[in-house]
C-alpha cells in the first residue's frame, strides 16, 4: 500500500498555496522559539480573528452561544482556542492538540561564572538531545527575567542583524584522541554544555573581571542584577531563521519543527474555520511534552479540563457529569511529528510502516516503545472515519510507526487525553533529524497536515463504540 508523493497532485495554484502556507509557518517559527513566544504570537493571531479571552468572559459573567470564538492563555505557556458548535456540548468536541516546547538548553538559576578568562552561563539540557550536536554552533538566548517587583524583562538576543551570538566550545581534533574514542553519548557531558558569553575584562576590576563586565552589560542593557537570574527563564536555542532547503526549495530547515510544525497548522485550522461548526472545535497547544507532560503547564495537569469546564459553564448551567460526557465523547488528533524515513539510517526503520517526506500527513495508530509501552492505541472504528474524511477531502496521508519494533520508540500527549475515554490518534508531519538543533520537514507534508486538520474539524463526529 505505497502512498503517492503529494507533490504530484499540485497544479500551479496548489503550489502557490503550499509556498504561501510555508512562508506563514516560517514566520511563526521565527517569532516563536520558546513556548512564551509561541503563546504571545498565537494570542495576537486569535485577537486579530475576533476570538475573545475566555478568562475575561468568566470574570465578567458573560455567556457563550453557538458560533462564538474564545481563547485561553494559560501561564503564558499553553494556548487554547474554542469555537462553540451548534450541537449539544455533551456530544463532544473535535480537538487538535499539539505541543510547543522543543528540546533545548536551559540556563540555571545561579548560572554566571568566570573560568580561564571567559564568562559562562551554566546550563541544564531540556528534553531528549544528542549533546554533541550543540557544540561549536551559533546559539541565541531567549526568555524572560522577572525582577522582585514583578516587572518583566524580555530577552531575545542572537536573532536580529547585528546581534551577538553565543556558543559552546568543542575540543580540537588534534587533542581529541580520548574524546573520539568515546561513544556518542559520552563525547560531551551535560555539565560541560556551558555557554560562552564574554571574554573582555572590566578595566580596574581584579576579582572575576570578565564576569563583572558581563554583569555591567546586563545592568546597562536590561536593568537587571545577578540575583535576578533566580527568577529568570532563559532558553538557549539555535540562532537563525527558518530556511527553505534544497535546490527545489521543497523542504524547510529550522529549529523547533517538533512540534511547532503540527502546532501551527492545528491553530491555523481553527482560526480559519468559517461559520458555526456542528460540534465544538478546540485547539490545545501545550507545554512540557518533551519531559513527560508534567507540571502545571503539561498535558498531565488540569488546565485543559478546567478550561473546558469554564467553557461549558458559559454555554449552559454547569454540570460535572455534562463536562465528563463532553470529554468522553470528543474526537482528537494528537498532532505530533513522526520520524521520516532516512536512507542514511534505514536499518532502524521498517519501510512498509514508516513515514516518508512528501507523502502527506502521517497517522500513527500507536506510539510507545517496543511492546507499545506508554502508548495510546487508536480504535479501528475511529481510523475508518478518519480514512473517509481524508479521502473525501483529497488529503494526502500515510500511516507509520516510530521505527523498527525493538529499535526504540517514543510517546506523545495522546494517552493523557485518552484517559477521558475520547477517541485519539497521533497525526502529524514526518521529520528528518528529529530533536537535532536543525530539523527538516517537507512543505507538502506541512500543507497536507493543514488540509487534513481542516477536514477533521469539518467532518469528524460520533464514533461507533
Amino acid at each position: 500500500m505505497e502512498r503517492k508523493n503529494a507533490w504530484e497532485a499540485y497544479d500551479e495554484a496548489g503550489l502557490a498555496r503550499v509556498d504561501a502556507f510555508a512562508r506563514a509557518y516560517c514566520d511563526y517559527l521565527d517569532h516563536g522559539k520558546t513556548e512564551r513566544e509561541c503563546v504571545s504570537t498565537s494570542v495576537e493571531a486569535a485577537q486579530a480573528r475576533g476570538f475573545a479571552d475566555l478568562d475575561v468572559l468568566v470574570r465578567e459573567g458573560g455567556a457563550l452561544k453557538a458560533g462564538d470564538r474564545v481563547y485561553v492563555n494559560w501561564m503564558n505557556k499553553c494556548f487554547l482556542l474554542f469555537v462553540v458548535g451548534s450541537h449539544p456540548l455533551e456530544e463532544g468536541m473535535n480537538i487538535l492538540g499539539a505541543h510547543i516546547d522543543s528540546p533545548r538548553l536551559d540556563v540555571k538559576q545561579n548560572p554566571l561564572y568566570e573560568a580561564g578568562g571567559l564568562a559562562y552561563l551554566d546550563t541544564h539540557y531540556y528534553g531528549g538531545i544528542k549533546k554533541y550536536q550543540w557544540l561549536a554552533m551559533p546559539l541565541a538566548l531567549h526568555g524572560v527575567i522577572v525582577r522582585k517587583d514583578g516587572t518583566k524583562v524580555r530577552v531575545a538576543l542572537g536573532e536580529a542583524d547585528g546581534d551577538p551570538v553565543f556558543c559552546i566550545s568543542d575540543l580540537l581534533p588534534h587533542l581529541g584522541k580520548d574524546q573520539m574514542s568515546k561513544t556518542a553519548a559520552g563525547v560531551i557531558e551535560g555539565d560541560r554544555l556551558d555557554l560562552i558569553v564574554g571574554s573582555r575584562p572590566l578595566s580596574g576590576e581584579e576579582k572575576e573581571p570578565v564576569k563583572a563586565a558581563v554583569l555591567g552589560l546586563l545592568r546597562q542593557t536590561y536593568g537587571v542584577e545577578e540575583e535576578d537570574f533566580l527568577s529568570a527563564e532563559l532558553e538557549i536555542v539555535p540562532a537563525g531563521r527558518a530556511r527553505e532547503m534544497g535546490f527545489d526549495r521543497s523542504m524547510i530547515l529550522a529549529y523547533g519543527h517538533d512540534d511547532r510544525v503540527c502546532a501551527y497548522p492545528s491553530m491555523a485550522a481553527v482560526l480559519d474555520y468559517e461559520g458555526t461548526p456542528d460540534y465544538t472545535l478546540c485547539c490545545v497547544l501545550t507545554d512540557k511534552e518533551e519531559i513527560g507532560s508534567v507540571g502545571a503547564t503539561g498535558m498531565g495537569a488540569m488546565f485543559f479540563e478546567n478550561a473546558v469546564s469554564e467553557l461549558y459553564g458559559l454555554v449552559k448551567p454547569y454540570s460535572e457529569l455534562g463536562v465528563r460526557r463532553m470529554l468522553q465523547n470528543s474526537r482528537m488528533l494528537s498532532s505530533d511529528v513522526s520520524a521520516a524515513f532516512d536512507p542514511n539510517f534505514e536499518e532502524v526503520f521498517e519501510k512498509k510502516n514508516t513515514a516518508f517526506l512528501g507523502r502527506g500527513v502521517c497517522f500513527n495508530k500507536y506510539t510507545g516503545s517496543r511492546g507499545k509501552s506508554g502508548s495510546s492505541d487508536a480504535n479501528p472504528e475511529y481510523i475508518a472515519q478518519l480514512r473517509r474524511i481524508m479521502d473525501d477531502a483529497q488529503v494526502a496521508y500515510q500511516t507509520s510507526e516510530l521505527g523498527r519494533v525493538d529499535a526504540g520508540g517514543g510517546g506523545t500527549i495522546a494517552y493523557l487525553c485518552a484517559k477521558y475515554g475520547m477517541n485519539v490518534i497521533d497525526s502529524g508531519v514526518p521529520v528528518l533529524s528529529m530533536h537535532a538543533p536543525w530539523e527538516v520537514v517537507s512543505k507538502a507534508d506541512l500543507y497536507e497536515a493543514y488540509k487534513g486538520y481542516c477536514a477533521f474539524l469539518r467532518g469528524a463526529g460520533p464514533v461507533d463504540r
